[in-house]
C-alpha cells in the first residue's frame, strides 16, 4: 500500500463520515468500518488507538474546518451584521453539505460511544456560541444587531436555532433542508430585538 500515514488517516475519517450519512445506520463498529475500507481491523488500529479516537479525529476535522472558514469570513467581512449572517449561513450550509458530520454535531452519532466525545461536541458548541457573542458585540459597537441587547443571550438563541436546524435535518433522515426558511428567519434573528412582538 502506497498511502502515506496521513492520507490513510484521512481516508478512514472520510469513510466513517460517509457511513454516518446512512440515516438508518446501525451502530458503526470497527469491523464494519474495516470492511468498508477493505482493510483489516489491525490496520485501523495502526492509525487510531480506538474507535473513540476516530470520532475525535472527525470532531477535530469539523472544528478546524468550521473555524478556518469563520476566521476567514471575519477577516474579509468588516460589517458586524454581515459577519453574524455569514457565520449562521455557514453553520447551516456545512451540515447540509456534510450530513454524516451533522449527526456528529448533534451528538446523535456519539450515543453509546465514549462520554468524552459528547463533552468535546459541547465544547465545540460553546466555542461557536462565544464566536457569535464576539460578533454580536462588534456589531453592537457599530450600532447594528445587538445594540442594547445582552450579547450572551442573543448568541445562545442563535446557537439554539442552528442546533435545532441541524437536529431536524438529521432526524428527518436528511430530508429537512437546514437552510429551509432561512431567508425569512434570518430577518427575525438579525433584527436584534428591534421588532416588537405583537
Amino acid at each position: 500500500m502506497t498511502n502515506k500515514p496521513g492520507e490513510r488517516k484521512l481516508q478512514i475519517l472520510h469513510v466513517l463520515a460517509e457511513m454516518l450519512e446512512n440515516p438508518r445506520a446501525e451502530r458503526i463498529t470497527t469491523a464494519s468500518l474495516a470492511a468498508k475500507l477493505e482493510v483489516s481491523e489491525a490496520t485501523l488500529y495502526r492509525h487510531f488507538a480506538s474507535k473513540a479516537q476516530m470520532f475525535e479525529g472527525l470532531i477535530d476535522f469539523i472544528e478546524q474546518t468550521l473555524f478556518s472558514l469563520i476566521n476567514k469570513l471575519i477577516t474579509d467581512e468588516k460589517d458586524g451584521v454581515r459577519q453574524i449572517d455569514g457565520i449562521l449561513s455557514l453553520l447551516l450550509g456545512f451540515a447540509k453539505k456534510n450530513p454524516g458530520m451533522a449527526r456528529v454535531l448533534i451528538g446523535d452519532a456519539l450515543v453509546n460511544e465514549n462520554d468524552r466525545l459528547q463533552v468535546r461536541i459541547n465544547q465545540l458548541h460553546d466555542r461557536l456560541e462565544a464566536t457569535l457573542k464576539q460578533a454580536l458585540r462588534f456589531s453592537a459597537g457599530e450600532g447594528g444587531v445587538g445594540s442594547g441587547q445582552d450579547a450572551g443571550a442573543q448568541a445562545n438563541l442563535m446557537m439554539c436555532y442552528v442546533i435545532g436546524r441541524w437536529h431536524q435535518f438529521a432526524k428527518s433522515g436528511f430530508k429537512r433542508d437546514p437552510l429551509e426558511y432561512w431567508e425569512m428567519q434570518r430577518q427575525e434573528l438579525l433584527s436584534g430585538g428591534h421588532n416588537s412582538i405583537r
